[in-house]
């Protein structure tokens, strides 16, 4: 029997988005997915609705949010050009009020940190390196966060992550508020688990770190 629930997601064509779509056909939703350039699409499956679309086009979100319950964003930065997590965040959660949609998950890097995070040693080193390295890029990413962390009406969860790996599922997901629990994990791991957290409100509000 078919779910009700209708998800919008961003980022599909990425190696994580894939399974994403993948897991949600599985588990009986309906999918709609913004595609920069459908020729490019690697995962085809009739059940998806294609929106031919930009994510920084403020009408392609909306049009691509249109009657969706729930919105999925794997948005992946591209290379080269200025940070625009915040920007694209800042737009979905604008067009999400005005459509009174209240379920967003997102996903961002393990090298976050905020406010109440207890991170090792080793992580706090390398988030500091990655605060160096990607300056410009972590300076967005934590612009992202006060955005969403500012937003008491929609329910957010926004996905710390480690490395990503191609591999088949290992099932056990580890999961941490605090700190970073592993270094890497399946990309297929991750498509269940933000998709077990559509229904799933333990971490609304809250930023949880996954690994296998």
């Amino acid at each position: 029997m078919d779910n009700p629930y209708k998800i919008a997601i961003i980022g599909g064509t990425g190696k994580v988005g894939r399974h994403i779509a993948s897991r949600a056909l599985g588990n009986g939703y309906q999918v709609r997915m913004l595609v920069r350039d459908p020729e490019k699409l690697t995962f085809r499956d009739a059940r998806i609705e294609i929106v031919e679309g930009n994510v920084q086009n403020l009408e392609d979100i909306q049009k691509l949010l249109k009657d969706c319950q729930v919105v999925i964003n794997t948005f992946g930065q591209p290379l080269k050009e200025k940070p625009i997590y915040s920007s694209v965040t800042e737009k979905i959660l604008e067009v999400m009020a005005d459509l009174q949609i209240d379920r967003y998950i997102g996903v961002t890097g393990g090298s976050l940190t905020i406010n109440g995070d207890k991170k090792s040693f080793l992580n706090r080193v390398g988030a500091k390196m990655f605060e160096i390295i990607y300056s410009s890029m972590m300076i967005d990413k934590k612009k992202e966060w006060h955005i969403l962390n500012r937003n008491k009406l929609i329910k957010w969860t926004l996905i710390r992550l480690p490395f990503i790996v191609d591999g088949t599922e290992k099932v056990f997901i580890k999961e941490n508020l605090t700190d970073m629990p592993g270094t890497k994990i399946t990309n297929r791991d991750i498509a269940i688990f933000i998709i077990n957290q559509i229904e799933n409100l333990k971490y609304v509000q809250k930023a949880p770190f996954i690994s296998n």
